[in-house]
């Protein structure tokens, strides 16, 4: 039972790392290619605790425990570089913050 269970585990993993790797290929938007990367990285830890229950050695789960850390804190560094950067319909469109907020009321240029 326990080697049907770690095959399975291994499938499922390998599996959501092939959906990421399409996702992070194929994305519209950066918000979908750091969900896909947050997703491999889940697989990676399922294969680490796979790799643990396989063997039964813990150093396994201490790389689980890491990779787990590390990705949070890369995933929250990301969420705030995307929501720094400017949208790219507004790049495109060459509109920007100050602009905007001079065409208030239709008095370009008047005094």
């Amino acid at each position: 039972m326990n080697g049907v269970a770690i095959t399975l585990l291994v499938v499922g993993a390998l599996l959501a790392a092939g959906l990421a790797v399409w996702r992070i290929v194929g994305g519209p938007t950066h918000a979908d290619r750091i969900v896909a990367l947050d997703i491999f990285l889940a697989a990676g830890i399922a294969l680490a605790i796979a790799a643990s229950l396989a063997t039964a050695r813990t150093v396994f789960l201490d790389v689980a425990i890491g990779l787990a850390l590390v990705g949070f804190v890369a995933t929250i560094g990301w969420a705030r570089l995307i929501e720094r950067a400017p949208r790219r319909d507004a790049v495109r469109r060459g509109a920007t913050a100050g602009a905007a907020t001079t065409r208030r009321g239709g008095r370009e240029g008047t005094r």
